[in-house]
């Protein structure tokens, strides 16, 4: 790394007893600085499908990632549908036309959310819809009545997306790595951190049609500004040599909940033999708020509005800041004290109407927007059972957030609106074959339940894959303590791991 500090995580991978090598700043490891190098060593045993990697230090993954494919150990015969004749990656992306730590650190002293980003971007390019970047428009070539599979990864930083092919229909196979029932679908919604594995069949009028990824905005027009603009790929049939306009798919609202629900939650998995179930019997329980919040302006955020105070995000009330001594992963792994705590709250402080907007206009309930800045996590058995349910809140706006879990992949039992009902959620939890995810977006104005086997030893974040919002503070970490076999103890870091 030659300009920047910065570390790397592969996104989705298990990183079985390789959590030094699960990247993000300060909880697993010190940034590699300017200069200097670290080789990331892992298996992916056990895993097949569409995943990604990215920086992990400030907004830098703006710029820097990538995709991870793992294929079948058995080849294209050992897939669960039929073998696509050809595959397209399909890279959804933010650009501004700044140094993204620059963005955030400008930010960061205003005690604001960062500046609008100047464009959406599919593989790297804008697309025809900007003046700047006619020429370059990614383009897809096809023959018709061939099939193909979009790996379509969102690494977008603050933007979740419509994404549709005009005069085509998907069928969405996967989602992050695990396999999905085959689902049919004309549109695919996605959020920050998550992949789609969507097969296309070229059976539309030979000719050039527009693929267009514009935002979902959850938080309605009431919400923080954002980008709003659509960006651009081009479906072109081999056979046709016209330069006529592509058509133009017609794309779902920048607000239209209703169709991003459906499609989140009409997902199901592809269960085959071997595969995990859901566990029946739950260790630990946990109910999370997460959403948006104040604390007070610090020393160096000289142009933070003292009164108002400086704006932050929280799991149940606590903003996670990053230590500065040493990362989480080493102060556990060497039995450090001081550097974080383990008493993570199971529930949140004070209880109250979660998700009514009465809380953003009631003097009386102004209280519930501060937040305590702190380094809090939970800390569970090797191989216990997890449940959390992440409910979001009305607190400044209602959002969806897309929040991943670092090591693990997740059972989503049942996601809704309004406030978590235990007595009437439960029975409606789907325990044969609910999908299988590592970034759930919890609806807007609502929540979702998930269910996960601790298994692996480690420090792992979990944190909201809006980055400007971990930046904020929403996330934390789960200590997983080593088990009894030599296959469940964490092992010593390598001898090139990063020193702070």
């Amino acid at each position: 790394m030659q300009r920047s500090w910065s570390t790397l995580s592969v996104h989705g991978v298990y990183q079985k007893l390789s959590a030094w090598a699960d990247g993000p700043n300060m909880v697993t490891q010190c940034s590699i600085t300017p200069g200097n190098s670290y080789t990331y060593r892992f298996n992916v045993t056990g895993q097949e499908g569409t995943l990604w990697w990215h920086a992990h230090f400030s907004l830098l993954r703006v710029t820097v990632y990538g995709v991870l494919i793992i294929r079948p150990r058995g080849g294209a015969a050992a897939l669960p549908f039929s073998p696509p004749d050809h595959e397209a990656n399909i890279l959804l992306g933010e650009w501004w036309n700044a140094n993204p730590i620059d963005v955030l650190n400008e930010a960061y002293v205003k005690g604001a959310a960062p500046n609008v980003s100047d464009a959406f971007t599919i593989n790297g390019q804008p697309g025809d819809l900007y003046n700047c970047s006619k020429k370059h428009t990614y383009k897809l070539e096809v023959v018709s009545g061939k099939t193909y599979w979009l790996r379509i990864i969102n690494g977008a930083i603050h933007g979740q997306f419509f994404f549709k092919v005009a005069g085509h229909n998907f069928t969405v196979v996967g989602v992050d790595a695990t396999y999905t029932k085959p689902y049919e679908t004309d549109v695919v919604v996605i959020a920050p951190g998550q992949t789609v594995d969507a097969l296309m069949v070229a059976n539309a009028i030979p000719g050039s049609y527009y693929m267009a990824a514009r935002p979902y905005i959850s938080a309605g027009p009431e919400g923080p500004l954002v980008d709003v603009s659509t960006t651009t790929g081009i479906v072109k049939y081999a056979s046709v040599n016209s330069s006529s306009a592509p058509v133009m798919p017609a794309l779902p609202g920048l607000y239209d909940t209703p169709t991003a629900h459906r499609f989140y939650t009409n997902l199901t998995a592809l269960v085959r033999p071997g595969d995990p179930t859901v566990p029946l019997a739950v260790d630990e329980q946990m109910f999370i708020t997460i959403g948006s919040g104040i604390v007070p302006c610090s020393p160096p955020q000289f142009l933070c509005n003292k009164t108002a105070g400086s704006a932050s995000a929280s799991m149940n009330n606590v903003s996670y800041v990053f230590p500065t001594a040493m990362p989480l992963l080493v102060a556990h792994y060497n039995n450090v004290s001081g550097v974080y705590k383990t008493d993570f709250p199971d529930n949140p402080p004070v209880l109250f109407d979660f998700t009514n907007p009465a809380v953003n206009t009631d003097p009386a309930l102004r209280p519930l927007w501060n937040t305590v800045q702190d380094i809090r996590l939970k800390k569970v058995k090797y191989n216990a059972t997890v449940e959390i349910v992440l409910q979001n809140t009305a607190i400044e706006v209602p959002e969806n957030h897309p929040m991943h879990l670092h090591s693990f992949n997740f059972f989503v039992l049942a996601q809704g609106f309004g406030n978590y009902n235990a007595t009437a959620a439960v029975s409606n939890y789907n325990l044969v074959d609910p999908q299988v995810r590592n970034t759930i977006a919890v609806p807007a104005g609502g929540w979702a339940v998930i269910r996960f086997v601790a298994n692996n030893p480690g420090v792992w974040f979990m944190h909201c894959h809006f980055d400007i919002h971990l930046a904020l503070g929403l996330g934390t970490a789960i200590v997983v303590e080593n088990g009894n076999t030599p296959d469940s103890i964490l092992p010593p870091p390598p001898p090139d791991f990063p020193t702070c």
